[in-house]
């Protein structure tokens, strides 16, 4: 396991790959920032509990 280090607003996010659903092919796809950079797309970040469990 890597460190974690919390990111600010304002900062440049590490490049990452990760797996996604594609509800439109009905499968597992995978996403890469350094793939959507390269294609001038923009990424939004969105972090919430896994069960939306408000404390």
């Amino acid at each position: 396991m890597t460190d974690c280090t919390p990111i600010q607003v304002g900062q440049i996010v590490p490049d990452f790959t990760l797996t996604t659903y594609e509800p439109t092919q009905k499968g597992f796809g995978s996403y890469s920032l350094a793939e959507a950079k390269k294609n001038g797309k923009w990424t939004l970040l969105f972090f919430y509990p896994a069960d939306y469990t408000f404390v």
